[in-house]
This record gives structure tokens, C-alpha cells and sequence, in this order.
């Protein structure tokens, strides 16, 4: 596929092209990861099975004629992933009736974008993170309109990424850093100021593949 039809498809709004190339349905029971930041690292996977926490983001397109990915960038005081890049999103809440629902009340909270502005187009591969977290990515159609009302204690900035910088191959890179005495190996995109990586980059390497397969 071309990065620039794959471009145009998605700017019209037509959720079909998406639909076509994603996975139609979450899964309803368990999340069984079929990527995750052990994919570049596969001798640091710890030894057994392991209960991991069920998460869910919002990977959301604002749709126009050159489609944008949103993301935040979270606040320096927080205790997990303090200052990176992600997308909105987190753990499951007991009451929430599903990995959908987790995804538009986290993206709620978080922006304030309200859920009536979200298309949902599909569902990616399900990530694990080495911090024990299965994370289901849903990827939505954000329409015309939405207002941003960044949480204050969790989100310090809220910023868009061209869609066609981001699946273009060439963009993403493997770097490598020192953690727990160990090099572990990651992919990254760098836009402007912006230094996307860890699992929020190797959801976006998924999501390429797919947009990008033959």
C-alpha cells in the first residue's frame, strides 16, 4: 500500500479503508499480547507466565485532508512515564463494561474529548509492556468539533503528528538505552521537539504495518 493513498483514504473520514485492515472486534475475554517491548528484546522476557493488568488507549485520527495522530505528553510530577509521550489511556476500571469504554473515558479525562466525537475504526495487535500492562490500542476517527480540556495534573501538552510522518518507515528508529543494567533496544520517532517511544512507538510501528500491507 502507498503511504499517500493510505493518507488520502483516511483524510476523506471513510472509516472502510481502516475497517478493512483492522481487527474488527476486541477480544471479549482475555487479552492474549501479540506485540510488545520484548519484540527487540527477547532475552529480557522474565521466565513464566505473568498476570498482567488489562490497559487500553485511544489511538485517535483527526481526520482532515492531511490526517494528524493526537497525542499528550504527561505531566513531569507523575509516579509512571513521567514527561513521555503517549496516547490517551490507562488501566481498566471495574466498572467499566469493556476495553472500549476504558479507552473514551481515559481519552475523557485526560483531553476532554467527548466519546460522541470518537468513530471507533478497529482494534490493533494487543501490546505487553515490561511494567505489566496488556494494552488493547483502539483506533478512532476523532470528527469536527471536539473541544480539548487537558487534565492539568495529568497532561502537560496535547499535540498532533502528521499520520503520513508516522507510518512512513523511514521515520521510525531503533535506538537503545541502559535500564536494570541492561541495553534494551526500542523504536522512536522524533518530530520537532517531540521524542516518541517505548510502547507508544511500537504501537505505531503496528499500525503502520497494517495500514501499509499489501
Amino acid at each position: 500500500m502507498n503511504i499517500s493513498r493510505a493518507v488520502a483514504e483516511i483524510g476523506r473520514g471513510d472509516s472502510s479503508f481502516l475497517r478493512a485492515r483492522l481487527s474488527a472486534e476486541p477480544p471479549t475475554i482475555s487479552l492474549a499480547p501479540v506485540r510488545s517491548d520484548y519484540d527487540l528484546n527477547p532475552d529480557a522476557r522474565p521466565g513464566g507466565a505473568r498476570e498482567l493488568a488489562p490497559a487500553a488507549v485511544l489511538l485517535p485520527i483527526v481526520v482532515r485532508a492531511e490526517p494528524a495522530v493526537l497525542f499528550t505528553r504527561r505531566t513531569p510530577h507523575l509516579s509512571r512515564h513521567a514527561g513521555q509521550v503517549s496516547f490517551p489511556g490507562g488501566r481498566m476500571h471495574a466498572d467499566d463494561p469493556s476495553l472500549v469504554r476504558t479507552a473514551l473515558r481515559e481519552t475523557g479525562e485526560e483531553t476532554g474529548i467527548d466519546a460522541n466525537f470518537v468513530e471507533i475504526a478497529g482494534f490493533l495487535d494487543c501490546y505487553e509492556t515490561g511494567t505489566g500492562f496488556a494494552i488493547l490500542p483502539v483506533v478512532g476517527l476523532l470528527k469536527e468539533g471536539f473541544a480539548l480540556v487537558p487534565d492539568p495534573n495529568e497532561v502537560e501538552e496535547i499535540f498532533e503528528v502528521p499520520l503520513g510522518f508516522l507510518i512512513d518507515p523511514a521515520n521510525r528508529k531503533r535506538r537503545s538505552m541502559e535500564w536494570q543494567g541492561r541495553q534494551r533496544q526500542f523504536y522512536a520517532f522524533t518530530y520537532g521537539v517531540h521524542y516518541i517511544w517505548g510502547a507508544t512507538a511500537g504501537i505505531l510501528v503496528n499500525f503502520a504495518d497494517k495500514l501499509l500491507a499489501e
